[in-house]
Parts: structure tokens; C-alpha cells; sequence
């Protein structure tokens, strides 16, 4: 796609540099610069955009082109936030979201429909437990809490069918461990998707896609922003879960994260390792105190 600025499409993904440091790749990664030159990423706060002729509007609301249509499905500012973060995890695609929340929803909802069953860990966030209890329940979603380090209740929990496994490691805010792996090999010989809430650790410290799991979900209002300013979340995994299963239930369920919160978030990553491993620093130093 030509435009007359330059910007890179938005499906653009250039292939990831693996060997990279996470600190590159957080300065780095996904920066699409256009051709006005800026230094730092730009902000682009509309929510729709132009097309040259008809005919490139039509081509375009069909999927035939690569040009951006709707701050609802995708924008530059968040494209690039999705971009960066994916480096960073070593995922292949990346969907932001307005919020945690949202993201642990749709990562979950995008896959299940009636008569499926979701096994979870007993620990974990609040609103994410009424979602798998009582949410999912009302489309006809059954449930099993399993306690997160017991590997026994694993094996017993997953040998019977199961369409997903939803577990937070270290859990919030009881910091309860599961062992990600273990219960990664149980779930796929029944069949499941495993989704890893990995907001505790981050991806500084824990890559759950590294350790088996299939998607890792974030409430970036944590760590990645890490300063108490916006909301947001964000849904990573294979290129094929995210563009058949969480896009499609994205685009027309509109939980979208704002630009402006994007671009908060892509210099937040910029700070996030630095600010990680000194809290990690910090706490050391509380610990050998008590």
C-alpha cells in the first residue's frame, strides 16, 4: 500500500529478530515511522481513516487491501504497542485491549461455546473468577478449580475432555505458583488451549509461550505500564488463534484500547525491564531484612 505518508500497512509484521535483547526490542520494535520523520512514535487519535478513490474503500471493507479502516479494529498507534509487545514476548501476533479485563475475557470467549468445559486454577484474580464461574456458566460452559500447585488435581482435572485451561502464575494476589509446563503437557493431550495470566511476572521475568503454554494474556495497567496511569490489556499467541479466534470476536464485540492509551503503553515498554528488575531488587532487600 502507497500512502502519501508512508506508513507501513497495518498487518505489516516484520520478522522478529529473536537474538535481540528485550531492551532493544522494547525501544525498537514496531516502530513505523512516517514520512514526515518523527523521533518518537506518533500519535494518531482519529478513528477512521480516507481512501484515495471508491474503489480502494470497497477493495478495502472487503479485506483485500492492508489499509487501516477503524480505530476499532486497528490503529497505527495501537499497531505498533502490539507490535512491540510481541517482540518483546516472542509471540507471533498481539491484540490490545481496553483492559485486563477484557482481554482474560475475550482470550477465553473467542474459543468456548455450549456444552464446553474450562478447568482453572482456584487462585486466582477476583473478576477473573466470576467470569469462569458465573459468566461463562450463563452460555452453558461448565468448570473445574483445580489448586494451582498440586500436580495431582491437574492430572485428575484434565483427563477428561477440555476445550480451555485458564491459569495465573504466580496468581494475584495470593502468588500462588503453577507449574506451567506440567499442566501445558496435561492439557494438551486432551485437546486444550492454555491461556497464562502472566500480569505478576511480566514478560521480564516468565514467558509462558517458551514454557508450553498457547496464549499469555496481560493486564498492561500493571508492570507494562507499571505508573498508574492508563487501562488496558493485551491477548499474544500463534498468528492463527489470533486472527481466526480473537480478532474476529474483537472487531465485533469492540473492546479496543484507545490510541492515546497505546501510545502511553509503547513508552512504558521502553522502562519496563528497568523498572521490573529493581522492584525484583527491591524486594530482595525487604526479604533479607525480615
Amino acid at each position: 500500500m502507497n500512502t502519501p505518508w508512508g506508513y507501513r500497512p497495518r498487518n505489516h509484521r516484520e520478522e522478529p529478530q529473536w537474538d535481540l535483547h528485550l531492551q532493544t526490542h522494547a525501544i525498537r520494535s514496531g516502530l513505523a515511522r512516517s514520512g514526515f520523520g518523527e523521533t518518537s512514535e506518533a500519535l494518531y487519535l482519529n478513528s477512521g481513516f480516507t481512501y484515495a478513490t471508491a474503489e480502494e474503500a470497497l477493495d478495502s471493507f472487503a479485506e483485500e487491501t492492508e489499509h487501516f479502516l477503524y480505530s476499532r479494529f486497528h490503529n497505527p498507534t495501537v499497531a505498533m504497542f502490539e507490535q512491540r509487545l510481541a517482540a518483546i514476548e516472542g509471540a507471533e501476533f498481539c491484540v490490545a485491549t481496553g483492559s485486563g479485563m477484557s482481554a482474560m475475557f475475550a482470550s477465553i470467549a473467542c474459543l468456548v461455546e455450549q456444552g464446553d468445559h474450562v478447568v482453572a486454577s482456584a487462585a486466582m484474580f477476583s473478576s477473573c473468577h466470576v467470569v469462569i464461574t458465573e459468566l461463562l456458566p450463563k452460555w452453558g460452559v461448565t468448570f473445574e478449580l483445580v489448586k494451582g500447585n498440586d500436580p495431582s488435581a491437574w492430572a485428575t482435572a484434565l483427563s477428561k475432555p477440555t476445550k480451555v485451561v485458564f491459569i495465573e502464575t504466580p496468581s494475584n494476589p495470593l502468588m500462588e505458583i503453577v507449574d506451567i509446563a506440567m499442566v501445558s503437557e496435561l492439557a494438551h493431550k486432551v485437546g486444550a488451549t492454555v491461556i497464562v495470566d502472566n500480569v505478576m511476572a511480566s514478560p521480564v521475568l516468565q514467558k509462558p509461550l517458551q514454557l508450553g503454554a498457547d496464549v499469555v494474556m496481560y493486564s498492561a495497567t500493571k508492570h507494562i505500564d507499571g505508573q498508574g496511569r492508563v487501562l488496558a490489556g493485551a491477548i499474544l499467541g500463534s498468528a492463527s488463534y489470533i486472527q481466526e479466534k480473537v480478532m474476529p470476536f474483537t472487531r465485533h464485540t469492540g473492546p479496543a484500547l484507545s490510541p492515546f492509551n497505546a501510545w502511553v503503553l509503547v513508552k512504558s515498554l521502553e522502562t519496563m525491564e528497568l523498572r521490573v528488575e529493581r522492584m525484583v531488587s527491591n524486594a530482595q532487600i525487604i526479604a533479607e531484612f525480615l
